[in-house]
């Protein structure tokens, strides 16, 4: 058999081409391109950047600021930051099913890395060996928050959540001078509270808040919604929504309509709301009720060669101290995943104004914590697919 030629300039061979073609629909982005030959380099040379996914905007500047700069600091190693978490599971399985992978570190949702790991795409992480003890001593799967590790057993999995965050409402206090709206049920009440809502185009959390408003306890949303005729009655609720939505489907997007008086209230990430206020002076406000909050975190594409599998639990180790976490806290409201971290963070304020508490803004809180609701990562991992099809089928309708 024949070596399969390589341009001698980038070291990318014609069969990775070809993969890299035919897991992007036959066409080979500049940026796919440039990336792929970033890690071709680095293998050869040694690993000297890692490629890390993320979400982009506060959350992924929270991460540079809080893990990247000080990992560089110490080890010399630095980061090819790419912004495609939001697509990230898709693109993860075209890299993996072509044998061209290319990204390091992943920033993605517990249920999305729950299926990845289920269908061998992830690689295993024993929690007590390659995370570290918390600040207390207590082992990782002891100090992490139930339920922040997931994908495998109290042994091992396949993510490490790194925080906890509110999908929630927002709203822009200048379109409510007489009263603002406190709970989902007043989403819903286009007569006390007119003008658009901005929402998610994705069935998640829409689903949740249309039983919610409906009258369902939020401890049993998940049991409704496990049924068929729990189904019927959201998307039923849901019609009521229908006239008067704006739909979104970037993390940006919620502040912007917000701001732009497109919409008078919204469904957004908290830390995009809370990053608004802080550091941009919007006026806006938050409905803690119904907030759906979840884990998010890291995981690492099963299948990376020795010195960048090395390299990249290395770096998660070192993101998911007690310490680590709690720095990321001053940037962005977004709960830490350890209680270690959690537990010390009563006077920690806005890296950018001392003034502004950050436990006020958590999603966890013991404060916002008892009007929120948990999402089920496995409910979404059973459903997802099903639920995704009916809704897609209703916005077409």
């Amino acid at each position: 058999m024949t070596k399969d030629p390589e341009d001698r300039s980038t070291g990318v061979s014609r069969r990775e081409l070809l993969a890299l073609g035919g897991a992007t629909a036959g066409v080979v982005s500049l940026s796919s391109l440039a990336t792929l030959i970033g890690a071709k380099r680095a293998a050869a040379a040694g690993v000297d950047k890692l490629n890390l996914v993320s979400w982009g905007g506060a959350y992924q500047t929270s991460q540079i600021e809080a893990y990247q700069k000080p990992y560089t600091d110490k080890y010399k190693v630095g980061f090819n930051n790419i912004e495609k978490s939001g697509n990230g599971p898709a693109l993860l399985t075209a890299q993996e099913q072509s044998g061209n992978i290319s990204w390091d570190i992943v920033d993605m949702l517990q249920a999305d890395a729950n299926r990845l790991y289920e269908q061998g795409m992830l690689e295993e992480i024993v929690w007590n060996t390659d995370l570290d003890k918390g600040s207390d001593g207590k082992p990782a799967w002891e100090d992490f928050t139930k339920g922040s590790l997931s994908g495998g057993d109290d042994k091992s999995g396949g993510f490490v959540s790194t925080i906890s965050y509110n999908t929630m409402f927002g709203y822009n206090k200048e379109a409510f001078p007489n009263g603002a709206p406190q709970t989902i049920k007043d989403v819903y009440d286009f007569e006390k509270f007119p003008g658009k809502r901005g929402l998610e185009k994705i069935p998640a959390g829409n689903l949740e808040w249309a039983l919610y408003a409906d009258g369902v306890d939020k401890d049993k949303i998940y049991d409704v919604l496990a049924t068929p005729e729990g189904v019927d009655k959201a998307f039923k609720k849901l019609d009521e929504m229908k006239p008067h939505a704006v739909w979104w489907s970037q993390g940006a997007q919620p502040p912007q309509m917000l701001a732009q008086k497109e919409v008078t209230i919204a469904s957004a990430y908290n830390g995009r709301i809370f990053n608004a206020i802080a550091s941009d002076n919007q006026p806006f406000g938050f409905i803690w009720d119904g907030g759906l909050y979840e884990w998010d975190g890291w995981v690492i594409p099963a299948g990376l060669p020795k010195d960048r599998l090395e390299e990249a639990k290395r770096f998660l180790r070192f993101s998911t101290t007690t310490q680590a976490l709690i720095d990321q806290a001053k940037y962005i409201a977004y709960s830490p995943a350890r209680q270690s971290s959690f537990a010390q963070m009563g006077d920690l304020t806005f890296s950018k104004n001392d003034k502004i508490k950050m436990m006020d803004y958590m999603p966890t809180s013991p404060d916002h914590l008892k009007s929120s609701i948990a999402k089920s990562a496995s409910f979404w991992s059973n459903y997802g697919p099903q639920l995704s099809e009916r809704f897609s089928s209703w916005l077409a309708s």
